[in-house]
């Protein structure tokens, strides 16, 4: 803190203000005072800049000036979300008294710390994403992950090396991560700068500390019971994330009833790159579409965050694939079903947050009554899905619970439409409580109850002008002209005298007096007591209706998959545990969903096995189609086995259990690599990772470097996949070196074929169909051409073609296939042009090297090629 900044502590205000401050120095912390919410020094500064709010200053021109920037209590809901967004981790520090109450400083103190990973705000919230945190633990080879949202209470668990722990934080997207101090360089070269983090101290990732926290939190002896026991780095994070919570003042937890553990052997391995190549959630170019955009047909905000899941964890276990495809199929079949079940889906708000608030204690009346209002959908939902033929349909039926006593007290305590929120206006229903009541009454109608007593008073004492009347000295009064004064009660009490009346006070007025100045504040009080009081019985029922949100969501995102199966004419696929991937007239999803109205997408057939045709080399000319071929096979195989219908007439497709892709170019400059560094970089962890059930994508290995590096490269690849002992990876190699065609020569199970293309005169139409075979031709300056290249580029470049081909065909350089066919028949691999005894090889070798054949000119090529010409004789 600056030497400014302690000035202020001066003042009684400023003292409290920096106690607070100095416990918790990492965060913005909002101060409340009176009516406002007030940020001062630094924080007033940052708040000014990231809000747009005014900045000024306290004690200007005083030792003890100060930066003040701050706003409304009221506006919290407006910029509380700005700052959070922006990554700041926001400190609320509220009065904990009435000021009324006080005659010295009002005590203050932080009640909620808001953090990008913890928050509760529906501002700050996106209901169509989970808003995890995440906590990692390093080891030496082993890491543990946890990843929590506190705003549904879903809690997960893993551990395994950092490719893996890569992978998971890419699935689970975690809005804010926390980690060792000791490992932040660690952190930042595995996982870069993009993330928010927050670094604890390393006393808290131990295992003991971790177990204590875990078992505390779930009342047990041992993590046995969640199947996460021997999952220690798991724990050591998970318990990482429960300290974290109660270090931001959020202790109430009983919203997080269990953890999982994210099995590797159920899910498809899909790394980081696969995710990212196939476009599964995210886009690779801004305004992209992604698989999430096209197949996510779902009503709930449940539905909406499980698909982002079964996305990026496929199941791989034969039964539990087919149970969701067969529901599919009867929800495809049974138009009135789906039609039931959608009627109700379309009702149902975001029960899992919802009951969340509950357990929290953050929850507004009004959203109870939509809560409520959800649960009563529970039992046409069961009584719909009950009709269905499925299996999964019949278990998800006999598991929802109706929660019919959390609607009755919700019905009972509440008025039919409560105040937003409490201190806001009636929040319990009336007959609830005898004293609310009177006192609503008092409130709501003082002038008739007081002419009511006026009138029976005068009844009862005969006294025709008596009146009732209020004065700030001593507050209601019955005035009796001198007249009546013989007829007053002896109970009554005597307050003042006039020259013409005197007044009077009774025990009933007093009573009534104290009811009436004091019963908006009672109200206020009551109400509270009675509705958290509610709030409390209705969090027996978090466990109850968390289970309902999850098969809610199960149930959406299956009746969204035969939506989209039926608007989209998708087929049923077969699964089985074979090793064929056997589809007939397969789909790009995505490029389907956007091709304009009347365009057809050209389907095609793919079948691959490990006997027969485990490799499948495609060659064809640029943009005619090879790489979407390749993404559409995956995508057609991971949708099926996340239980969907797929764009094909029909597959029969054998369980996969990895998927991996090195498409596109993925430059990543940012961090010094080249794209042909990112490409080995991708391609090594596909050939370290080869399991008998991967499918494997490759696309143009071998491009980032030159001509004959990259034929060399990709030879090797891809006869290491067919020659790998342990492990025959189906796999789809898209390429532009016609060479490897030579391939299916030598290796038994490489087969070639070519996305086809018809050439009309100097024109060429891309017909996108997969023919057996390979290609001759790239056709290069053909797509230059439709590409928009001025004419006299494209006119050079076809004369330089001619002329370059014309070479290529003399005797020194004429047969480069059988070189290629040499080098791979040999042991070490290698693409030995030449036998070095010759002196004249032993020249042309020489100069070849020395040759930059990335900055080489066509012309410098010709040149070069004639020296090397002469040299031979020639």
């Amino acid at each position: 803190m600056s030497k400014k900044e302690k000035g202020p502590a001066e003042t009684p205000l400023m003292k409290q203000y920096n106690e607070i401050k100095a416990k918790h120095p990492q965060a913005l912390l909002l101060f409340r005072v009176g009516d406002f919410y007030e940020t001062f020094g630094e924080d007033a500064i940052t708040a000014s800049k990231t809000l747009g709010i005014i900045l000024t200053k306290r004690g200007a021109g005083s030792p003890s000036e100060i930066e003040l920037a701050g706003f409304p209590h009221h506006s919290l809901d407006t910029y509380l979300p700005k700052l959070v967004r922006a990554g700041h981790r926001v400190a609320i520090c509220d009065q904990l008294e009435d000021p009324k109450m006080t005659k010295t400083i009002v005590k203050r103190g932080v009640t909620e710390l808001v953090t990008p990973g913890i928050a509760f705000s529906d501002k700050i919230l996106d209901g169509h994403h989970n808003n995890f945190l995440g906590a990692i633990h390093f080891g030496k080879e082993i890491h543990g992950i946890a990843f929590l949202d506190v705003t549904t209470g879903e809690f997960f668990t893993a551990q395994g090396n950092t490719e893996y722990i890569t992978k998971l934080i890419q699935g689970f997207e975690p809005s804010e991560i926390i980690y060792q101090k000791n490992k932040h360089s660690l952190f930042q070269e595995l996982f870069g700068t993009k993330y928010y983090t927050f670094r604890l101290d390393d006393w808290i990732f131990t295992p003991d500390f971790g177990k204590e926290r875990l078992t505390n939190h779930f009342k047990t002896n041992s993590m046995k019971g969640f199947g996460i026991d021997d999952l220690e780095y798991g724990i050591i994070a998970s318990g990482a994330i429960l300290h974290y919570l109660g270090e931001t003042q959020h202790d109430k937890l009983g919203h997080i009833t269990q953890i999982q553990r994210i099995e590797e052997e159920k899910y498809v391995w899909l790394d980081r790159f696969t995710i990212r190549n196939l476009e599964l959630i995210a886009p690779l170019n801004e305004g992209g579409k992604t698989l999430f955009n096209v197949i996510n047909g779902t009503k709930t905000p449940m539905g909406d965050r499980l698909l982002k899941r079964w996305i990026v964890m496929p199941l791989k276990h034969e039964e539990q694939i087919n149970l969701r495809i067969d529901a599919v199929a009867d929800l495809t079949d049974k138009h009135s079903l789906r039609a039931e079940i959608e009627h109700e889906l379309n009702e149902i708000g975001d029960m899992e947050r919802l009951i969340s608030k509950v357990a929290v204690g953050k929850i507004h009346p009004k959203e109870l009554r939509v809560l409520s209002r959800i649960l009563e959908h529970m039992v046409p939902l069961r009584d719909a899905c009950s009709h269905s033929v499925s299996n999964l349909l019949q278990q998800l039926s006999q598991r929802l619970e109706p929660c019919e006593e959390f609607i009755q007290l919700v019905e009972r305590m509440l008025l039919k439409d409560p105040a937003v929120m409490l201190g806001k206006g009636p929040v319990i229903a009336n007959g609830v409580h005898s004293e609310l009541d009177e006192l609503r009454a008092i409130s709501e109608s003082g002038k008739d109850y007081l002419e009511a007593m006026q009138e029976r008073e005068s009844e009862k004492t005969g006294i025709p002008s008596l009146k009732i009347a209020f004065n700030n000295v001593f507050g209601y009064y019955l005035e009796v002209r001198n007249t009546h004064k013989d007829k007053v009660p002896e109970e009554w009490i005597r307050k003042q005298t006039l020259v013409s009346a005197e007044r009077y006070i009774t025990p009933e007025l007093k009573e009534y007096e104290t009811k009436i100045l004091g019963a908006e504040d009672k109200i206020s009080a009551i109400e509270a007591k009675l509705y958290f009081e509610l709030v409390q019985k209705l969090s027996a029922f978090v466990g109850a209706i968390q289970r309902n949100a999850f098969l809610i969501a199960q149930l959406d995102c299956l009746t969204g998959f035969a939506d989209l199966a039926i608007r989209n004419n998708y087929s049923k696929p077969t699964i089985n545990d074979s090793y064929v991937i056997d589809i007939k007239n397969g789909r790009h999803p995505v490029i389907e969903g956007q091709l304009k109205a009347g365009v057809e997408y050209v389907p095609n057939d793919v079948y691959l096995d490990k006997e027969e045709q485990q490799i499948i080399m495609i060659t064809g000319p640029n943009m005619s189609g090879k790489s979407a071929l390749l993404r559409q096979t995956a995508l057609i195989v991971l949708m099926a086995q996340m239980g969907s219908f797929i764009p094909a007439d029909a597959a029969i497709l054998g369980i996969v259990d990895k998927v991996f892709t090195r498409v596109g170019a993925s430059d990543n400059i940012s961090s010094g690599e080249s794209t042909f560094m990112v490409e080995m970089n991708e391609t090594s962890s596909i050939l370290n990772n080869l399991s008998d059930r991967s499918l494997i994508l490759l696309d143009e290995i071998g491009r980032g470097t030159s001509t004959y590096d990259g034929i060399s490269i990709a030879w090797a690849i891809a006869e290491f996949i067919h020659e790998f002992p342990q492990a025959k990876g189906k796999t789809l190699f898209a390429t532009h070196y016609h060479e490897l065609n030579e391939m299916a020569v030598q290796f038994p199970r490489i087969h070639n074929y070519n996305v086809s293309v018809k050439e009309v005169g100097q024109k060429i139409i891309f017909l996108r169909k997969l023919v057996e075979g390979g290609s001759e031709h790239s056709f290069g300056i053909h797509v230059a051409k439709l590409a928009g290249m001025p004419t006299k580029v494209i006119q050079r470049a076809e004369l330089m073609l001619e002329q370059l081909e014309l070479n290529h065909r003399s005797s020194e350089m004429k047969n480069v296939k059988d070189v290629v066919i040499q080098a791979g028949a040999s042991n070490d691999m290698q693409l030995s042009f030449f036998q070095l005894n010759d002196p004249v090889l032993e020249q042309i070798h020489d100069q070849l090297i020395s040759i930059d054949i990335n900055t080489l000119t066509p012309v410098e090529a010709l040149m070069k090629l004639n020296e090397i010409k002469k040299l031979t004789g020639g």
